[in-house]
């Protein structure tokens, strides 16, 4: 696989489904793939360089930028390899979006970590699991 052309991997990342979003050592957003642009409806140009408060509801925001500044710190994510986190988030028009992610911490080439990850939008799936849910409540009772 070393022989794999760089431009052929980039050019994965930019069209995948899933969001694939690179923040930088400071959380400023550094890549925005065009799965990003379909999940959040926030373009690239509209993201580059700002906070990830833009996805981040507000009541998770100080929960996000101390876990954040800690796996900075120790250089690597507490979140193993199989690790998927399931957190809300919001879209560009203001709708809650219910998404699930891996996260990995990318060595930059002048020795700076970059937090990448990938991203999938899994709200229609646990609003079927919460109405199953209720469904079965209500088939007990």
């Amino acid at each position: 696989m070393e022989d794999l052309n760089p431009d052929v991997v980039l050019g994965m990342a930019a069209q995948a489904p899933d969001a694939i979003v690179i923040v930088d050592g400071e959380g400023l957003i550094r890549y925005w793939n065009r799965g990003a642009e379909r999940i959040f409806g926030f373009s690239a140009a509209d993201v580059d360089g700002h906070s990830l408060d833009v996805i981040i509801p507000e009541r998770h925001r100080k929960r996000h930028q101390e876990g954040f500044e800690e796996a900075m710190e120790r250089g690597y994510s507490k979140y193993g390899d199989a690790d998927l986190l399931n957190v809300p988030a919001l879209a560009a028009d203001g709708r809650k979006l219910s998404i699930e992610f891996s996260v990995v911490l990318l060595p930059g080439p002048d020795g700076s970590t970059y937090v990448g990850a990938v991203i999938r939008d899994v709200t229609a799936r646990r609003e079927r699991e919460r109405e199953l849910m209720r469904r079965r409540a209500e088939a007990s009772v």
